[in-house]
């Protein structure tokens, strides 16, 4: 018989209930349209392969949930930057001190797990502050040293999922010099937080002597944005570097009052640390007004009845804001300016 993901299957649906109650999990609804849709794709495709990797990323993104959980509560960086850089090069030495200056911050550093920028990141904070999120790949990439057998360390089949992990867990991205990857991480998050699909968080590039990232600086201004290819504003979705203690408080102050945010309907909702008065609004929406729809405004606000599915964020003062879900580097100006407050 076909699958409905509506309650229209009959005994199939009094089986899943069944099933949810025997092995008594959280949130039923969603796990009952998980196991509906698996039931769909065994109805609709005879081939193997497919079933196959429907199947290892199911694998891998609950193995990825299990091991982040219990560090919910902690921030987190993700640090991306090349395989082949040596120990005893400078940046490598850079990122183990900006690492160690993260931990004792009390984040956690979440890095590709393999050598190089990534076995510096992880050396820097420490196994006990320290994710590794690695891949399978034939050259390059066994588990660095510091994180081989270590609970937090994940070794995944697919980059996809791999990347998921990667910003999923992330309050903030730095990035190191770095070959194909690390470029690809860094323009992936650019386009994600660009396009709204990624909360805007702090991306950092951390540059060694030789400027790396200002030569990318200088191709994104003389390449793209002579173009038209990219706006004036794109150039506030990131920082550029060279001093790890800078980046550490970029990361800092990012969070000095905004705490997080979420879409309820047409409004975007912003949790803050501490709560704004009239003033700080009237500043906002004088400076900030490109940033609305037309018509749109901002408002203080208590918490949404939408946002019940969060009790641990209902103690936060919020701010409404009707924003147009365009301009999101100016969004991540208009965090700076909250932040000043």
């Amino acid at each position: 018989m076909p699958l409905s993901f509506d309650r229209r299957n009959g005994e199939i649906d009094e089986i899943i209930e069944l099933l949810m109650r025997k092995a008594e999990v959280y949130h039923p609804e969603t796990i009952r349209e998980m196991i509906i849709g698996a039931l769909k794709s065994g109805q609709e495709n005879d081939y193997l392969a497919d079933q196959k990797l429907m199947s290892m990323t199911m694998k891998e993104m609950r193995y990825t949930n299990k091991v982040f959980s219990p560090y919910r509560q902690r921030k987190k960086v993700t640090v991306f930057g090349s395989a082949r850089t040596t120990a005893d090069e400078p940046i490598y030495k850079t990122c183990v001190e900006f690492t160690r200056l993260l931990a004792e911050k009390n984040y956690m550093v979440i890095t590709g797990g393999g050598p190089g920028i990534m076995q510096a990141g992880n050396e820097g904070a420490g196994v006990e502050n320290s994710f590794a999120v690695n891949i399978r790949l034939p050259f390059e990439q066994d588990t660095n040293p510091v994180m081989d057998q270590d609970e937090k360390s994940i070794t995944y089949k697919y980059f996809f999922n791999r990347k998921v992990a990667f910003l999923k867990e992330a309050d903030a991205v730095v990035t190191f010099p770095g070959g194909f990857g690390t470029l690809d991480e860094a323009m992936e998050i650019m386009t994600l937080i660009q396009t709204g699909k990624n909360p805007p968080i702090p991306l950092v590039m951390i540059d060694d002597e030789g400027g790396y990232w200002e030569d990318w600086l200088e191709f994104l201004r003389d390449s793209l944005l002579k173009r038209g290819l990219i706006s004036g504003e794109d150039f506030a979705l990131f920082s550029v570097t060279k001093d790890p203690v800078e980046a550490v408080q970029i990361i800092d102050d990012f969070y000095r009052n905004y705490h997080s945010m979420r879409f309820v309907r047409n409004k975007m909702v912003i949790r803050l640390n501490k709560v704004l008065d009239s003033d700080h609004l009237q500043i906002l929406t004088s400076e900030f007004g490109k940033i609305l729809i037309p018509g749109g405004k901002m408002s203080l606000s208590s918490p949404l009845p939408e946002e019940d599915d969060q009790p641990d964020l209902k103690h936060l003062p919020r701010l409404t804001v009707e924003f147009n879900r365009r301009s999101y580097g100016l969004l991540k100006s208009f965090i700076r300016r909250i932040n000043s407050f």
